[in-house]
């Protein structure tokens, strides 16, 4: 019986494991960390060492690529791309690298505040050439004041654009010896008036005459007070022809203190109307001036107001 039994099958499986040194599968691991830091690395240098217009570039691209492609300049970012809006808080405005300068490498062109005082005196002054060959033209086209042109002088100064009438001799603006005005001198400020309405800057007016003593001066009137009169009556004369007031700044009577014809003090050119349009330096100037007088003035009421209290 013993010999009929059936042997038992053993079947034995060997579990094979990795273990010690001879395990690899955590140097993959560890070398795909490695490679992600230092593209990690790699990245922040780049966004370190690269513009903001750059910076704006790139994301334009990554937002647009084919557009980029299609349409923009040799290098992202750069100022002659047709791209034009590359970001910023005001779209109208331009942003991008900045184009080299004349003169060594690495060095831009300060611009100091004479530099941008000295580009709005050089704008200021162009635009003053203009309004004198605008007058010109008007003058020219004018019947009125065609008619007394040689008596119409016009130049830029130092203070700005000035327009003169100057007396001739067989046609004075004013009568003999007093402030009224002959009715083609009326005519000619209404319409000098008119066009300088429309400027923006102030007005400087005086009135001057020649070398001649006023009659009977000695008594207190002389030819100070007689171009005081005439300024005055020639910026009625401005006011009626359209002219706003305000834009009047200064109205002064200077005699013959300034003469037109240095050479012949007598000469009826230097009885005259000064009108300047004025630049911002005199305008400036004229301003300080005045509160200059205002100041003294109030200092003087204040000083005899104590003397009188005394």
């Amino acid at each position: 019986m013993a010999e009929d039994r059936i042997a038992p099958i053993i079947v034995k499986k060997i579990k094979k494991t990795s273990g010690g040194h001879h395990g690899g599968a955590w140097k993959i691991a560890y070398a795909d960390f490695v490679t992600a830091m230092m593209a990690f690395f790699l990245l922040m240098w780049l966004l370190g060492s690269t513009s903001k217009a750059q910076k704006e570039g790139i994301a334009e691209y990554f937002k647009t690529p084919l557009k980029v492609a299609m349409m923009g300049g040799p290098a992202v970012g750069v100022t002659d791309s047709l791209l034009k809006n590359t970001g910023g808080k005001d779209i109208t405005k331009k942003q991008g690298q900045v184009k080299p300068v004349e003169g060594p490498p690495g060095k831009q062109k300060k611009v100091t505040i004479e530099d941008a005082k000295d580009a709005l005196r050089k704008a200021e002054q162009a635009k003053l050439e203009d309004l004198k060959q605008k007058i010109e033209q008007t003058i020219d086209q004018s019947e009125t004041l065609k008619k007394f042109k040689s008596q119409l002088m016009l130049d830029i100064t130092p203070e700005g654009l000035r327009v003169q009438i100057l007396d001739e001799q067989n046609r004075p603006m004013f009568e003999s010896s007093k402030a009224e005005l002959q009715p083609y001198a009326r005519e000619i400020l209404h319409e000098i008036g008119k066009m300088l309405n429309g400027v923006q800057n102030k007005i400087s007016l005086s009135g001057h005459t020649d070398a001649a003593p006023y009659p009977n001066g000695e008594k207190g009137y002389s030819n100070w007070e007689l171009s005081s009169d005439r300024a005055n009556s020639s910026r009625r004369e401005l006011i009626a022809g359209g002219m706003d007031e305000s834009k009047l700044l200064r109205v002064v009577g200077l005699a013959s203190a300034q003469l037109y014809d240095k050479d012949n003090p007598f000469n009826p050119t230097n009885r005259r109307i000064s009108l300047v349009v004025m630049n911002k330096q005199a305008e400036e100037e004229a301003l300080k001036d005045a509160e200059t007088e205002k100041a003294e003035l109030m200092g003087n009421v204040g000083s005899g107001s104590i003397a009188g209290q005394e």
